[in-house]
């Protein structure tokens, strides 16, 4: 029995095929049409699932769509008329698209995909909970989801047990913690939906000075983690930006103009409302503990993508083990409106893979691509290359790690969710302390102060970090530990905000922030054996088992999909060596970019 889930008409759309209660294949839209967060209906990531699971859409036995599009309008209606005459021009802005697509979901699913049998609805944070809960390694757990807003709930809690899943509570709009963040976001001249984990990186730069600020005039934090927001400080209610005057002149000034200069100003907010979030996911972590009972906690929504706020929970709050869905937001979705589908609607067992194995297949959900058509593509664009026997791909990529090379990895099937896990990766030496600035500037285009994650063998993932349990989805961050740590010189002492960026902080400088942390992802044989062999390669070479591991993509471009899109990024960037299965491309061999015209537009940035 083949059940297709679709996420869409909000941001990261995506598609997901289960198969008798398995995950068979799920991609996000924006991958095939190279457009970030692509939110339009997801025919093509459809289309794949279909491929991968070698069905026609004939053989579906379900479609699901993981919101209620209906109740979602209510919500909107309800809010324009409650802001009126305020909230006009919003409204006239989202009219067209409601009339035109998001109100007959049902008719563009069987447009678009030629479907003709039934759609079903999942309620939003219902999908979330899912998708946290039904792939967990768990038989029973609590269940968090948060984000911005669903239809009208903004976070949920709930129990899973088999395959049953009830929920308990909710908090609804407009009082939101992703809401909050977003605003934030915007504030500091970041784009919503997209620029919140830019907000994560700059928070450790910064100093706390608008938390009682946020506390006594933004936001009321109860003890149980449910909040209360003061609208005379927000505009996303009625209006077309996050915030408004009375915020301007409450955090002295207009927002930060995207790509200005960051300032102490802006890294003192990130800092003031990162640590106020964190405070309300313990809180809310802390009350679901207590009305559950549960060991295990399931997380899921955008919120669950801050892996600072999930360390914390993790160390300080009062689970023994937390699993977070990896595609956290919206996309994730589709995989939670499918496996509703088929424990809930069609009432099937759930069983488990094992006692400490999940069901997302380490999150190798998407496409791959053979010898042969990498192979076709070099020699029809000429591309000049070196085909390495199977069994010294990694010994080779090892060696130019060690020689601190940069190196675009392409293996296997694509990643599924926002990070990239050893599929899809650009890959470094962690021990560089140029390392970090190099990848920044001169490959990925992106801000200086972005932080980079350290993939490391699972068996020493306790050698270098104060962490002693699996983080396979790279959604946990831990400190480096005491011992790997570089005395702070007089110099540093001095230094504050941004200056401190270049200051050598552990013998894995590449990857370690400036508070001393790292979002850490642990490899293992059995999840990703290709990326698995490579950092064991350069373990033995170098004593070091850990590589620095960043999205093979530049800024404002999703992550590469296809062996055309990963050349383009290659040639487009200052990396030195790509390796794509068995197929080896050294950078000084190659001449100007070849392929089509449409190659060289300029990358779209945030």
């Amino acid at each position: 029995m083949h059940i297709l889930g679709i996420s869409a008409f909000y941001h990261d759309s995506a598609a997901c095929l289960v198969s008798d209660g398995e995950i068979i294949a799920a991609a996000q839209e924006e991958r095939f049409t190279r457009k970030k967060h692509d939110h339009r209906f997801p025919v093509n990531a459809a289309q794949y699932c279909l491929k991968e699971a070698g069905i026609s859409v004939d053989q579906l036995s379900h479609v699901g769509f993981y919101d209620k599009p209906l109740l979602k309008f209510e919500r909107l209606l309800e809010t324009y008329i409650g802001y009126a005459p305020s909230g006009i021009r919003s409204f006239i802005k989202a009219m067209p698209l409601w009339l035109k697509e998001k109100l007959w979901i049902p008719d563009i699913i069987k447009k678009e995909l030629g479907y003709s049998g039934s759609v079903l609805f999942s309620e939003h944070h219902e999908s979330h909970a899912a998708s946290a809960f039904y792939p967990s390694p768990f038989n029973e757990a609590a269940i968090l989801t948060m984000d911005g807003v669903g239809e009208w709930a903004t976070s949920s809690y709930g129990v899973g047990h088999d395959n049953e899943i009830e929920l308990l509570a909710e908090l609804q709009f407009p009082h939101s913690l992703g809401l909050l963040y977003s605003a934030f976001t915007y504030y500091t001249g970041f784009r919503v939906n997209s620029g919140e984990y830019k907000v994560m990186g700059l928070a450790p730069y910064g100093e706390p000075k608008y938390v009682d600020k946020i506390l006594g005039e933004l936001i009321d934090l109860k003890e149980d983690g449910s909040l209360a927001l003061n609208m005379k400080y927000f505009n996303f209610c009625q209006g077309l930006t996050m915030t408004n005057s009375y915020f301007n002149e409450l955090f002295g000034g207009p927002p930060r103009k995207p790509e200005s200069q960051v300032t102490q100003r802006e890294m003192d907010i990130a800092r003031s409302i990162q640590d106020v979030t964190e405070e309300a996911m313990l809180r809310m972590a802390r009350h679901v503990h207590k009305k559950t009972g549960k060991k295990n906690l399931c997380m899921a929504g955008g919120v669950a993508l801050n892996c600072v706020g999930n360390g914390r929970i993790l160390r300080e709050g009062p689970f023994e083990k937390i699993w977070i869905q990896p595609a956290a937001g919206d996309a994730g979705g589709a995989i939670g409106v499918a496996l509703t589908i088929w424990h809930r609607h069609l009432g099937k067992v759930r069983s488990l893979n094992g006692h400490h194995s999940d069901s997302m297949k380490a999150g190798l959900l998407g496409p791959r691509f053979s010898e042969q058509e990498i192979e076709e593509f070099l020699n029809s664009k000429g591309i000049p290359y070196r085909r390495l026997a199977e069994e010294d791909v990694a010994r080779e990529a090892a060696r130019i790690l060690a020689d601190g090379h940069v190196v675009g990895w392409f293996q296997g099937r694509m990643e599924f969710g926002p990070r990239a896990l050893g599929a899809r990766s650009i890959l470094g030496d962690p021990r560089s302390p140029k390392m970090q600035s190099l990848m920044n500037l001169k490959i990925k285009f992106r801000e200086s102060f972005r932080p980079f994650a350290p993939s490391v063998l699972y068996d020493h993932v306790s050698d270098y970090f104060e962490m002693k349990c699996d983080s396979p989805y790279m959604l946990l961050v831990a400190p480096v530990r005491e011992d790997k740590r570089l005395s702070r010189s007089s110099e540093e002492k001095d230094l504050f905000g941004i200056e401190r960026l270049n200051v050598p902080r552990s013998v894995i400088p590449a990857v370690t922030h400036v508070d001393y942390s790292a979002r850490v992802q642990t490899v293992c044989r059995e999840g990703n054996p290709k990326y698995y062999e490579l950092i064991r390669a350069f373990h033995e070479l170098t004593e070091c088992p850990v590589l620095v591991n960043t999205s093979f993509n530049v800024r404002g471009e999703p992550i590469v999909c296809t062996p055309e899109d990963a050349y383009r990024c290659f040639m487009r960037t200052e990396m030195d060596y790509l390796v794509m299965e068995t197929f080896l491309l050294d950078k000084r061999a190659q001449g100007e970019l070849k392929g089509d015209t449409d190659w060289r537009t300029e990358f779209q940035l945030d």
